[in-house]
């Protein structure tokens, strides 16, 4: 098991303001920014083989900015993306997979696009324990023989 470095106070602030530049909460459909509490917690507790690209990113960031993001006038923060985005590479391109994979699989964003928030197969249906009758059909069939590799 891998132990991964956790990310640093400004590190944490800047994951938080940059998730919120790439989603920012829209009322029009009732869903948060990915600066949400609830999204950013659930961010810092999967970024898992991630986190050095993360914090590489965010190191970039930071370095380009100069001060923390938030700090930043909207222009001046604007520019600052731009240039991450054309120099950032495979860190930036890792950050904006981690902050879109969290903010969609939350339940708030899943109910906006009209997703059910349970597995698609059985559809609800609760299967007894034991009752392989499912299976009947496959059984049925005759075996295939194959040569093996």
């Amino acid at each position: 098991m891998t132990d991964y470095v956790s990310l640093t106070p400004r590190q944490r602030q800047d994951l938080r303001t940059v998730s919120a530049m790439i989603i920012p909460a829209s009322e029009e459909y009732r869903v948060p920014g990915a600066d949400d509490p609830a999204i950013q917690a659930d961010m810092l507790a999967t970024l898992g083989r991630d986190t050095k690209q993360v914090m590489a990113a965010l190191d970039h960031l930071a370095r380009l900015a100069g001060l923390p993001l938030a700090e930043l006038d909207a222009a001046r923060r604007d520019a600052v993306a731009q240039e991450f985005r054309k120099n950032g590479g495979a860190a930036a391109a890792t950050l904006v997979r981690v902050v879109l994979q969290c903010y969609y699989r939350d339940d708030r964003v899943l109910r906006s696009l009209g997703i059910e928030l349970r597995a698609p197969f059985p559809k609800g249906h609760v299967l007894p324990d034991g009752d392989w009758s499912l299976l009947d059909p496959v059984k049925a069939r005759s075996g295939t023989l194959r040569r093996a590799p």
